[in-house]
């Protein structure tokens, strides 16, 4: 009986840590907003849609998608911000650090309740996008850990 307790208890401590696992990840999608996967990030990089980066500088620093403009989500990513380097109806695409990175949630979120129509969200991010092997920004002092 204590071996039927103790394995029962050891299945319920297993299934509680993997529910919790899963609680940090991103939502699959944002009401108002599109998500969108690799393939369509790199079409719509192609087509000149403006990425937004809104993870921290030590993480825009370390490599970016080329070109995109970094609005970090609690220092400077607002609404008047935003709209000085797109209009409402311009496509937009939100990205971060993947699936358990929030910041790209958050800031899709905000642009669509300022109005913005197109907004684009690559929930799988940053993570994603190298692992498909397209091009990557670094920043100057972080050059020389390239392989």
């Amino acid at each position: 009986m204590k071996k039927f307790i103790k394995a029962t208890a050891l299945f319920m401590t297993a299934m509680l840590v993997s529910i919790g696992a899963f609680a940090d990840l991103s939502p699959e999608t944002i009401p108002g907003a599109t998500t969108i996967d690799g393939n369509q990030a790199k079409a719509m990089f192609d087509q000149g849609v403006l990425f937004v980066d809104p993870r921290k500088d030590a993480d825009w620093e370390a490599g970016r998608i080329p070109g995109a403009v970094h609005l970090e989500l609690n220092k400077q990513l607002s609404e008047k911000a935003l709209l000085e380097e797109a209009s409402k109806d311009d496509a937009i695409v939100f990205y971060c650090n993947g699936i358990k990175c929030m910041v790209s949630t958050h800031a899709t979120e905000q642009a669509v309740a300022w109005g913005f129509k197109k907004v684009n969200y690559y929930r799988a991010g940053f993570p994603d996008w190298k692992s498909h092997g397209y091009q990557v920004e670094r920043s100057e002092e972080h050059t020389s850990e390239l392989p």
